[in-house]
């Protein structure tokens, strides 16, 4: 019979996540989601799948009270909308995955989900939003060979742009820790109110996470300077082959410089030769064009009555014989 354990306690939670959860990418990784946990402290509600006492699953969520609704461990927001990307339904079938769904006590949305393993459910809603990719490999790791993908007019306007920046001055400064704080006030500048930064929760979180990150000797930070100024600041992170493109900010003074930038992170990989860059979802009028590989993520709607934080279970297990 297969039996469906809740767990609520953040401790209890870190140990189940280490034990079982997949460390693939950056975001599968405990002390990254333990950054955001750390502010946003939503109460996390993990259900756990047994089978004959043997582990087949896990569902990992948290209540969102000002959403109402369970979303992705830590639940983070970001303008409503969980934001860390490559979140897991662990099942080993599709029978696992119901049995976890169907076990969430209220209303949930469950975002940026990969599609890893058989959902097993009507509440899934489709593609949630589009990833983006570059991958070296199918370049043969030339960065040249990249570039003759595109027409020869998109080339000659590209190295018009390119010659346009270098005149002033241009260089790239790498791994300068205080540079972060250029980013987020980029960042701050140029999105106001829509920045990621602006709530001081989410920006509290990414401080940790750098500094965690820089601790570990993940880190990457990448600046142009132009003119002796600060043009550019990217946020990123290597782990497992893939370089995640985690935040950055422009100086609106110097357009062109966020395609250079990438153009730079795209370089830098086919040298190191790494499997692949991540520069999450989100087009921004630009990822389509750069030829970047799309990787769907999906979502889950579950549009259940209305439910109260206040009466959630202490550890409870469920039996299930669906």
């Amino acid at each position: 019979m297969l039996k469906i354990n809740v767990c609520e306690d953040i401790e209890e939670a870190r140990c189940l996540w280490q034990l079982h959860w997949p460390q693939e990418s950056l975001f599968d990784l405990w002390p990254v989601r333990e950054c955001f946990q750390k502010q946003f402290r939503h109460h996390p509600f993990f259900l756990v799948a047994y089978e004959n006492n043997r582990f087949c699953g896990m569902l990992t969520l948290s209540w969102i009270n000002e959403e109402c609704c369970f979303g992705h461990f830590p639940g983070e927001l970001w303008q409503g909308r969980t934001w860390l990307e490559r979140n897991r339904i662990v099942a080993e079938n599709s029978k696992v995955t119901s049995a976890l769904l169907c076990h969430i006590p209220g209303p949930a949305v469950i975002r940026y989900i990969e599609n890893t393993n058989p959902l097993g459910d009507d509440s899934i809603t489709g593609v949630d939003e589009i990833g983006y990719l570059f991958v070296p490999g199918d370049y043969n790791y030339s960065f040249q060979a990249y570039l003759q993908s595109f027409s020869g007019k998109a080339r000659q306007n590209f190295r018009r742009e390119m010659k346009r920046l270098e005149a002033g001055g241009l260089y790239y400064r790498l791994d300068c820790y205080d540079d972060l704080e250029h980013m987020f006030r980029l960042n701050l500048e140029n999105f106001k109110d829509s920045s990621y930064f602006n709530d001081s929760r989410f920006l509290k979180s990414f401080e940790n996470l750098a500094a965690w990150l820089h601790s570990r000797g993940l880190l990457r930070i990448t600046t142009v300077v132009i003119e002796g100024g600060v043009a550019a600041v990217d946020m990123g992170a290597i782990w497992n082959g893939t370089y995640t493109l985690l935040a950055g900010g422009t100086n609106g003074n110097y357009p062109g410089v966020a395609k250079l930038i990438n153009f730079f992170h795209m370089q830098r990989a086919c040298q190191e030769r790494l499997a692949e860059v991540d520069f999450l979802c989100g087009d921004f009028n630009w990822k389509n064009r750069f030829h970047l590989t799309p990787r769907p993520l999906y979502k889950v709607c579950n549009q259940r009555a209305s439910f109260n934080a206040l009466d959630l279970p202490i550890r409870q297990s469920i039996a299930y014989a669906g």
